[in-house]
């Protein structure tokens, strides 16, 4: 690979830390190692470009980790974890996490969803435009968004999903689709979390002006107004 990705994995079970380390140098990356979660924080300082991270670590556990981080540090979040109910992802998704992967896992599967994160990242990092719509700015290159000068603050899947339906305007998205192409899903999307996310959004975007920018069709799903 012509870029030697860095992988964090941040995990109290030494036998799953070696093999992934085992798994992932063979493959090419280059990996740091975490076993709870202060070294983690220590950790994420060398700003690796994917942080596998396990929910249940002594000290800070994986989400409150993945809280304190994601405000700093743009790179994906995949939470392992031993069991997931709807709950845990809601909870998960909230503090900024990308995806998550059920103990005992394929490291073939593994291995293709870290792929698949780091190619959306790197066409994150690859858009260099802005968009103008009304006094709304969204400046792609910086992944932000200003109402006339001031910035207003999003996190990161709130702005993923401007970027997506402002890059698509007047098409209609269903929440099902939106969870698929935010957050990297091939499974059924959960609406829950997607329409928690827009009412967020409206809620920042209203502080500033009455114009709606996300229009609801009904039955349908979702689209930014032209």
């Amino acid at each position: 690979m012509k870029h030697r990705y860095k992988l964090l994995v941040a995990d109290d079970e030494a036998d799953i830390v070696t093999m992934l380390t085992s798994f992932f140098e063979g493959k090419g990356y280059e990996v740091m190692t975490a076993s709870d979660g202060i070294e983690t924080l220590k950790q994420v300082e060398k700003r690796p470009d994917l942080i596998l991270l396990d929910i249940s670590m002594p000290g800070l556990n994986g989400l409150e980790v993945c809280r304190r981080v994601r405000d700093h540090i743009d790179c994906p979040i995949l939470f392992l974890t031993a069991k997931i109910e709807d709950m845990d992802k809601v909870k998960g998704f909230s503090v900024g996490g990308d995806d998550y992967i059920v103990k005992p896992f394929s490291l073939a599967e593994l291995e293709a969803r870290v792929s698949a994160h780091l190619r959306r990242q790197a066409r994150h990092s690859m858009e260099t435009f802005v968009k103008f719509t009304g006094d709304l700015t969204i400046d792609f290159a910086q992944r932000s968004l200003f109402y006339g000068k001031e910035e207003i603050v999003l996190s990161k899947k709130e702005f993923d999903i401007v970027e997506l339906l402002s890059q698509n305007p007047g098409q209609v998205f269903d929440k099902e689709r939106i969870y698929e192409l935010v957050w990297g899903y091939d499974s059924e999307g959960d609406s829950m979390v997607v329409a928690e996310h827009i009412r967020r959004v409206r809620t920042k975007i209203a502080v500033f002006t009455d114009r709606s920018y996300i229009e609801t069709v009904w039955g349908c799903g979702y689209k930014w107004i032209r």
